[in-house]
């Protein structure tokens, strides 16, 4: 049954980071959550993605933070800094709803997480690199423009100590830490991809019980290049960027490729982008979904991830990228003009073209 006064909220500040919200989107529905699911969005998501974004979540509210009638503008003109932070704090602003809870966009779920909704504000897990704070990646809260307002001014008085939002709502919630131990939620419910390598012993003994993965730091699932036939993804960026666990990077774009990809094309998102790469990572995906076609993958805990299963689709639109396993389907002449540019928009290049062929692959 539906609830409809709760949400699951999440934040897509750019295109990139739709595509995780996406997948986020998708690893919920597939474990059944009875929640809304809501997301924020900013002016810089294109008409494309927001027409996807529709189709999918329940609500779509942009936030505005050039608005000289908000009061948020006032604060970020004291304090440029904390652009983004700003933005995230409009998650209080939801007040159609009693009790929310929010989660980063580079975050993915594994299992039916609606229990966090019996939490209350402000409920959490801690951070890795520092316990006495919790991870703003997740967070139970409920909406107030009382509390909205009382953060801003918090906001333009004190700053924020690491310059983000994690910083302003530690010190805003302080009594996190050691008044109410039924605010602290398990590690399980915000688990770092990279939790394998830090914390190898723990993750043995715990990590099959993993119910939320965040992919913490700068380099994030969507940089890393997929071969779609071997369901397995690969850094090609030199020096290895970090240690996520690459079971956890898979995952993800396993559900991209066989959820949120389709999802772009049937809404015309890469015919609006229109840029030369996303057409060509496009033209190769229906190539490797003509050989092969595999059920969309469900989203299991860790134990249960068979990282040889093929995704069946590989087509990235945006900055999204997918590596190019095409080398005997394409002739040495045709794979040298798309190489250097030539590509032919208005002939069999034409995306009209390419969607006919994945509407014949998807029937």
């Amino acid at each position: 049954m539906s609830v409809t006064d709760q949400a699951f909220v999440t934040l897509g500040t750019n295109d990139v980071y739709c595509q995780g919200a996406l997948v986020l989107e998708q690893s919920l529905r597939a474990h059944k959550t009875s929640r809304q699911l809501a997301i924020l969005i900013t002016p810089d998501v294109s008409s494309g993605y927001r027409t996807v974004l529709h189709a999918v979540f329940d609500e779509v509210v942009e936030v505005n933070m050039l608005d000289s009638k908000d009061t948020a503008h006032l604060a970020l003109m004291k304090r440029p800094e904390l652009g983004v932070t700003f933005t995230k704090l409009h998650c209080w602003t939801l007040t159609q709803y009693r009790k929310c809870v929010f989660l980063d966009a580079d975050s993915l779920v594994l299992c039916n997480i609606d229990e966090l909704f019996d939490r209350e504000e402000l409920s959490a897990a801690p951070d890795a690199g520092w316990p006495d704070c919790f991870n703003t990646g997740m967070f139970v809260f409920r909406p107030s423009l009382q509390t909205y307002s009382m953060l801003l001014q918090f906001a333009e008085e004190h700053g924020s100590f690491d310059g983000g939002d994690q910083g302003l709502l530690n010190s805003y919630f302080s009594s996190w830490a050691t008044q109410d131990i039924s605010k602290h939620l398990s590690f399980l419910y915000n688990l770092s991809s990279n939790a394998t390598y830090t914390y190898l012993p723990a993750f043995r003994q715990f990590g099959s019980e993993a119910k939320v993965i965040h992919f913490l730091g700068a380099v994030k699932p969507w940089q890393y290049k997929y071969n779609p036939q071997t369901g397995a993804a690969r850094w090609e960026g030199g020096e290895p960027p970090g240690p996520h666990c690459m079971e956890f990077i898979n995952l993800w774009w396993q559900i991209y490729s066989s959820e949120v990809v389709p999802l772009l094309v049937q809404h015309k998102v890469a015919e609006e982008i229109g840029i030369k790469q996303h057409m060509q990572n496009l033209s190769i995906g229906l190539l490797l979904l003509s050989e092969q076609k595999a059920a969309p993958p469900a989203a299991p805990c860790p134990k249960e991830v068979d990282t040889s299963e093929a995704a069946g689709l590989a087509a990235s639109i945006s900055e999204l990228s997918v590596e190019d396993t095409s080398e005997e389907a394409y002739g040495a002449k045709e794979r040298q003009n798309w190489e250097e540019g030539h590509i032919d928009y208005m002939g069999k290049d034409a995306f009209e073209n390419i969607q006919k062929k994945l509407d014949r692959f998807l029937q």
